[in-house]
């Protein structure tokens, strides 16, 4: 039997810090608007919460998140911790399919998984290349996103 692990008081209080609260709505670094701490489903300009909705929303954003790291069977709150605020932070599907996940189950050397964690530091736009007249992604290292995954990479190997 599994047992259902939960977000802790220290991913809850770190990923606060990484997203920062921002009670009206915000268009992101792509452009996705934003309120509370990263929440974006259904969110308009304009629109206004309070901080005890920010946490609500919050909670409830980490839910998917906790669920689908519930169902890789990592063994340690540090690693739970770390894949749920990877997966709020890039998306659930970003986690599965990434090759830092892979690396995990074949229980690939610490360094290893920690290079893979540090791998995930930009944020990808669509651009006009005008010399192959095209659309392309580009991706820009942002400080935020390095620090994100520093601190996802050393909270895996944490036990408490």
């Amino acid at each position: 039997m599994r047992i259902k692990m939960k977000a802790s008081n220290i991913l809850i209080a770190a990923l606060k810090g990484f997203e920062g609260l921002r009670l009206e709505a915000y268009k992101d670094a792509r452009g996705v608007w934003t309120i509370g701490y990263g929440h974006t489903y259904g969110v308009k300009g304009g629109q206004k919460i309070t901080s005890k909705q920010a946490e609500t929303l919050l909670r409830g954003d980490l839910l998917p998140c906790e669920k689908a790291v519930t169902g890789l069977g990592v063994w340690t709150q540090g690693q739970f911790d770390a894949l749920v605020d990877f997966a709020f932070n890039l998306g659930i599907d970003a986690l599965m399919k990434s090759t830092l996940l892979r690396k995990i189950r074949l229980n690939d050397d610490q360094d290893e998984i920690m290079e893979e964690f540090l791998k995930w530091n930009k944020v990808h736009t669509k651009v006009l290349n005008p010399t192959l007249k095209k659309w392309v992604i580009q991706g820009e290292e942002l400080n935020g996103l390095t620090v994100r995954r520093e601190w996802e990479a050393q909270r895996f190997f944490e036990n408490g």
